[in-house]
C-alpha cells in the first residue's frame, strides 16, 4: 500500500473523527508583495490552465475565457497564457488571446517578451502573428530586435525592422 503524497489531500474516510478535514492551501505572494493564500484545488487548476497554453488547447481555452479566465493569467515565473502558446508555437492560440484581451507586450519576471521567446524557439507562424497583432519588437530584455540579431535569426530581418546595416549602426552608437 502506498503512501499518499505530500500534496495529496488526507483521506476523510481515515479520519478518527469521521469528519472532513479542511482543504489545504498554498500561500504566495502576488506581484504587490503581498501574501495570497489560494486552496490546492485552485492552484492545481491553474496549473492545468497554463499546460492547455503550452499544449496548444484552443477550444478548452476558449472556453475557459468565455467563462471568465483572465485573458493575462500568469504563472509563478510570470509568464501569461500568451507567453506559454507563443513559446510553444501556437500561433491560433495567440491570436484567441489576444482577441479576449491578452496583451502581446506582457513580459515575464525575467523581462522577456512573447515576441523574442517565439524568435528564440525559432516559431515562425507566432512571430508574424504578433507582428501582425502588434507586438512591438522593442520591449523586453533582450528585446526581439536583439533576439534576432543574438541568435542569428536572419528570417525575422525584414519583418522586425532589422538589416544587417542597421544591426552594425546600432552596435556602434551603444
Amino acid at each position: 500500500m502506498s503512501s499518499p503524497s505530500p500534496s495529496s489531500h488526507p483521506d476523510p474516510s481515515s479520519s478518527a473523527s469521521g469528519s472532513t478535514p479542511p482543504p489545504t492551501a498554498a500561500a504566495t505572494t502576488n506581484q504587490d508583495g503581498k501574501i495570497s493564500t489560494l486552496p490546492d484545488e485552485t492552484l492545481d487548476f491553474a496549473a492545468k490552465v497554463f499546460d492547455l497554453a503550452r499544449k496548444g488547447d484552443k477550444d478548452t481555452l476558449e472556453t475557459y475565457l468565455n467563462a471568465g479566465l483572465p485573458p493575462n493569467l500568469t504563472n509563478s515565473s510570470g509568464n501569461t497564457l500568451l507567453m506559454l502558446a507563443a513559446y510553444s508555437g501556437h500561433a491560433p492560440l495567440v491570436r484567441l488571446l489576444h482577441s479576449k484581451g491578452a496583451d502581446v507586450d506582457r513580459l515575464n519576471d525575467r523581462g522577456q517578451s512573447p515576441l523574442a521567446g517565439a524568435i528564440f524557439k525559432g516559431e515562425d507562424e507566432v512571430v508574424k502573428t504578433l507582428v501582425e497583432l502588434g507586438a512591438d519588437p522593442t520591449k523586453g530584455e533582450p528585446n526581439a530586435r536583439d533576439a534576432v540579431k543574438v541568435f542569428g535569426a536572419k528570417q525575422y530581418e525584414e519583418l522586425l525592422g532589422v538589416s544587417p546595416s542597421s544591426a552594425n549602426e546600432e552596435k556602434k552608437s551603444e
